[in-house]
């Protein structure tokens, strides 16, 4: 059960309006999960749902690597909701569902690309060592660029966030599943 009590539109602020219409006109096409926590303090709504609009829809980094990132993030925090809403994109975005389990599963999956084998490591290494090791930050730049490792550190960062943000609300996912627990 969620911690969140439900904030109607009509009970919104302008501010508020202003924020969830936005959401709701640009690629998400609706409020869910920590966007609506997130409304509740709008001026943080306004800025992470821009910064995660570009994260997810904007950066350099192609839906196969940023789903990979963002599920090996929200496993890291046992994020149901997060789990929930990303693992379908990433068997989209073309992640065989064997990865996705050993992801879910706490387990090194089986990579053969170099991009996606160096993305797990970063978010791997960030998650659980809270920095980043020489050796596979060289990697990384020199299989992703420099732009594309900004960003996908900004995305392991950000969907910390989200994780978090969803746990301590106890959002859960929308179908009652559970991957974690």
């Amino acid at each position: 059960m969620s911690r969140l009590p439900e904030l109607p539109r009509e009970a919104m602020s302008g501010e508020q309006r202003r924020i969830h219409d936005e959401i709701v006109a640009g690629p998400r096409g609706r409020v869910q999960g920590p966007l609506k926590v997130w409304l509740n303090s709008p001026g943080l709504a306004d800025a992470a749902q821009k910064l995660g609009a570009y994260l997810r829809f904007g950066s350099h980094l192609p839906p196969r690597l940023s789903e990979l990132a963002i599920i090996v993030t929200g496993a890291h925090y046992k994020a149901e909701f997060e789990w929930y809403a990303h693992v379908r994109f990433a068997h989209e975005a073309g992640i065989p569902e064997a990865v996705t389990e050993a992801i879910r599963e706490g387990e090194t999956p089986e990579l053969t690309d170099a991009d996606q084998r160096v993305v797990h490591a970063v978010a791997l290494e960030l998650t659980r060592d809270h920095k980043l090791g020489q050796a596979t930050f060289d990697e990384a730049v020199a299989v992703l660029g420099l732009p594309a490792l900004a960003d996908l550190i900004a995305m392991v960062g950000y969907y910390g966030l989200v994780s978090l943000t969803l746990n301590a609300f106890e959002i859960a996912a929308p179908d009652g599943s559970t991957a974690f627990t």
